[in-house]
Order: structure tokens, then C-alpha cells, then sequence
């Protein structure tokens, strides 16, 4: 998640705003916009139109650097957008038909917004590509971690720019030779350590990125500190990896690392916010689905033999077990005389019905309970089971601070990758979970839940 994300988010809603007082305007004029608008009911309408404006600009991956690389792309993105939004207002119109701001207002609303849309994310892909508004970086190290940095640098859509990377001078105090096999272009290693400062002005840099894989006898602390202290950014190499990735660089993190970086912040008044969303979005969401239960159960019935709920003992939070609930879509003892083990890819137990509930995510549902009851919450880490958590706790560095707070029915881990299905799975998993910990705020958890929309409507994920 770039820094310009939010930036452009923001600006748009703005922007629907401006659209629908402009289409006010043009459909009625000065006067009659007033009174249409300002109506206690058309209030409410605002806010639905500004919400669905912006999930499928988002779904639409108008927010989305990579895929917006021309100005042709934005246009095609938001032109999709502009269709999606006019199908979802149609099907919120229809089922409340109080919040219809009427044909002429709603179509010249989205004709307005496209166009306010298009020129602004038009002005900032100009602005971000000819004005420079990105900030160079200066890699110093010329190891494996400097290549790796290097790389993540070239290739991500955040930002940055790779300025070249400086070589660190010093000779090693414990084995006399080079502190880092070189690993990195030749041509790319712009200057040294020795004369560090001179070495950021030549190559334009604005940021320094620490990545020297050794720094005991080879750290050139004086030369560091003339940066800092000449307005030069510094950040470490997992500071860089987080906010290009969005996920923890959680082999080159230590525990001193988690005291003293930002983040890991929590208040009171946010727990009790993120309660009461909990809360009235699970009962809301129960009362929905309520009528479809007796089909669903039915369904299931028919389907294979077995409970139409299934229930597994769970890990939440400070590692105190909890019962999941969810729709059963496994055969009944489906692991009878194997012990727990994990989904596969085309898992033989899984029923047909339960293929198709599970790539729909009707099997978690249920959860809305856990969620309820406080054992779990919308949002969080995926729980998982007790003989896994033992194994994974052995081998996997950091992996039980995942468990500082409630689990989620989905997750920051859950929409940016795949199912986890081992270790090595749960490895990269936790490098977004602890990412989430880190930074969870009501930002990253909207983003979140507009990200599931899309993994349950392309449904992709599920095993």
C-alpha cells in the first residue's frame, strides 16, 4: 500500500461529491440542488453513491499503479468502473428504493465522476512520472541483501527508484578480508562508503537503504550519521521491504527491531470501535443470510452424510482454544486414522457442494458466531488449529506473536496470498500478518474487506 493510495482515494471522494452536486446542478439548478441534496434521505444516498464509487474504482483496479502504467489503461479502468458502479447503485436502488437519487441525477452523477476521475488520476500519473515525485534510493551494501533490495526496488510500483547502490570500504575486523561478496551489477555501484555524503549528492539520492549483509567491523557509522544529519533519509533494509511489499522482511528482523519500530499501537477508543463494527456487521450479517439457512442445511444434507455444521478447536488470541464454526464441506471423519493435516490443492475429502462453498466462502459464515461471541473478529490473522500452531511455533521465527490479537474470518494474509497449505506457506503468511499487527487501523481494514469482495467474487483462495 503506497503512500499515494490514500492520497488518491481521498481526492475521489471529493471528487463524487463534486459529481453529484454538479449533476444536481445541471439537472435542476442552483436552488433545486439545494433542496435535493441537502434532504435528511438524500444524505444518506451521498454516502451510498461515494462508498460503491470507490469499491469498484477499486475493484476495477483503478487504484492500482501497476496496471495503470499509461493514461490509456486509467481511462479503460475507469470507464469499467463507471459500468460496475451503475449495476451495483441499480441493485441498491432496487432493494432500497428510499436512497434512488432518480435516472437523470444518477447518470449525470457517474458521467461527472468519470470525468472528474480521469483528469485527476491523469494529472497525478503526470505528476508522479515528470515531476519526479518519486524518491531515489541509495542501496548501501553490494551483497546478496543489497541485490535483493535492489531488486525489490526496480520491480515494485511504489515510489522509489533505484539509485545504485555504495560499496562499503571497510575491511572486516574478524577475518581480514572483504565484508560482502559481491552480488550486485558492477556497473551499478555508484561510489563507497569512504566519502558516503558525496556519494548521495552524485547519485541524487534522497534515501538511504542499509543492507549490508555483515555490519559488525564494516558499519561506517560516521559517514551514516553526516547523511542523517544532512537531511538524508536512512531506513533499514526490513523498513524498505515493508513498505514496498507490504509484508515483514522476517529474516533479517530481530526482537530489538519490534521495540523500537513504529507500530503495534493500541488504544482503547480503537478496540471499542473495531468491537462495535464487529458487532453490528456480524449481526447484520446473520440476519441476511438466516433466510437461506434451512436451504443450506438442506443442501448439505443432500449432499453427503455428516452435521450440516462443523466445528474445530482453534488457536485465538494469547493462544487460548476456541471453537470454529463453519459449514461442514468435508466428508464426515475425514481424517480418521490420519491425524490433522493440512487442505490440498483438488482435496479428495472435500464434498461437491463443498468445493463450490468453499470457493464462494459460504462455509464461513458460520464464523459471524465466533465473531459475536468475541472470540474472534472481522478482521485478523487466520485462526489456526492447535497441533499445527505447536509445529509451526518450532520452526517458524515470530510465529506466536500473531496470536497478540483475535483472529479474523478474513485477513490482510488471506487476500495477498494464497492458501497456506505448509510450512513454508505459513512462513510467508505470517510475514503479512504480522505486517497487519503492525499497521492495523480502520485504513488497512476497509482495504482489506473491499480486497475480500474481490477474492469472493472471482473466488480464488479457497481449497
Amino acid at each position: 500500500m503506497s503512500f499515494s493510495q490514500p492520497v488518491l482515494i481521498i481526492v475521489d471522494v471529493l471528487l463524487a461529491l463534486a459529481a453529484l452536486f454538479s449533476a444536481a446542478f445541471a439537472r435542476f439548478g442552483h436552488s433545486g440542488a439545494n433542496v435535493t441534496l441537502f434532504d435528511s434521505v438524500t444524505i444518506y444516498s451521498m454516502l451510498v453513491f461515494v462508498v460503491v464509487v470507490l469499491f469498484s474504482s477499486h475493484l476495477m483496479e483503478v487504484y492500482d499503479h501497476s496496471k495503470n502504467v499509461r493514461k490509456r489503461e486509467i481511462l479503460i479502468n475507469i470507464i469499467f468502473s463507471t459500468i460496475t458502479s451503475f449495476s451495483l447503485l441499480s441493485v441498491v436502488y432496487y432493494l432500497v428504493p428510499e436512497f434512488i437519487l432518480g435516472r437523470g441525477v444518477l447518470f449525470l452523477s457517474l458521467c461527472f465522476f468519470a470525468l472528474y476521475q480521469f483528469s485527476w488520476h491523469s494529472i497525478h500519473f503526470v505528476g508522479k512520472n515528470r515531476l519526479k515525485l518519486f524518491q531515489r534510493v541509495l542501496v548501501l551494501g553490494t551483497g546478496k541483501l543489497a541485490a535483493d533490495i535492489g531488486a525489490i526496488i526496480t520491480s515494485s510500483n511504489r515510489n522509489y527508484v533505484l539509485a545504485g547502490f555504495a560499496s562499503s570500504s571497510s575491511i572486516s575486523i574478524n577475518n581480514g578480508t572483504d565484508a560482502e561478496t559481491l552480488a550486485v551489477p558492477q556497473e551499478m555501484i555508484v561510489g563507497s562508503s569512504e566519502d558516503l555524503l558525496e556519494t548521495v549528492k552524485q547519485a541524487q539520492a534522497e534515501i538511504i537503504v542499509m543492507a549490508l549483509t555483515e555490519r559488525r567491523g564494516v558499519f561506517p557509522l560516521r559517514d551514516v550519521l553526516r547523511c542523517k544529519l544532512n537531511g538524508i533519509q536512512v531506513m533499514d533494509a526490513p523498513t524498505l521491504y515493508e513498505l514496498a511489499l507490504g509484508k515483514l522482511m522476517l529474516e533479517s528482523i530481530t526482537p530489538s527491531w519490534f521495540i523500537f519500530s513504529d507500530g503495534f499501537r493500541k488504544t482503547t477508543i480503537s478496540g471499542i470501535f473495531k468491537r462495535f463494527v464487529d458487532i453490528s456487521v456480524s449481526i447484520i450479517g446473520l440476519l441476511l443470510v438466516l433466510p437461506f439457512f434451512p436451504l443450506i442445511a438442506l443442501a448439505i444434507k443432500m449432499d453427503s452424510r455428516g452435521p450440516v455444521f462443523f466445528r474445530q478447536e482453534r488457536v485465538g488470541c494469547r493462544e487460548k482454544l476456541f471453537n470454529l464454526y463453519k459449514f461442514r464441506t468435508m466428508r464426515q471423519d475425514d481424517e480418521k486414522g490420519t491425524g490433522a493435516v493440512w487442505a490440498e490443492k483438488n482435496d479428495p475429502r472435500v464434498t461437491r457442494l463443498g468445493r463450490f462453498f468453499r470457493g464462494s466462502r459460504i462455509d464461513e459464515i458460520p464464523q459471524l458466531i465466533n465473531v459475536l461471541t468475541g472470540e474472534m473478529s472481522l478482521i485478523g490473522p487466520r485462526p489456526e488449529r492447535p497441533e499445527f500452531v505447536e509445529k509451526l511455533k518450532l520452526v517458524v521465527p515470530f510465529y506466536s506473536k500473531r496470536h497478540f490479537i483475535k483472529p479474523g474470518v478474513t485477513g490482510w494474509a488471506q487476500v495477498r496470498y494464497r492458501y497456506g497449505a505448509s510450512v513454508e506457506d505459513a512462513f510467508e503468511k505470517l510475514r503479512y500478518d504480522l505486517y497487519y499487527i503492525k499497521n492495523a487501523g480502520p485504513f488497512l481494514d476497509t482495504l482489506i474487506f473491499f480486497e475480500t469482495i474481490k477474492v469472493v467474487l472471482f473466488g480464488f483462495g479457497g481449497r
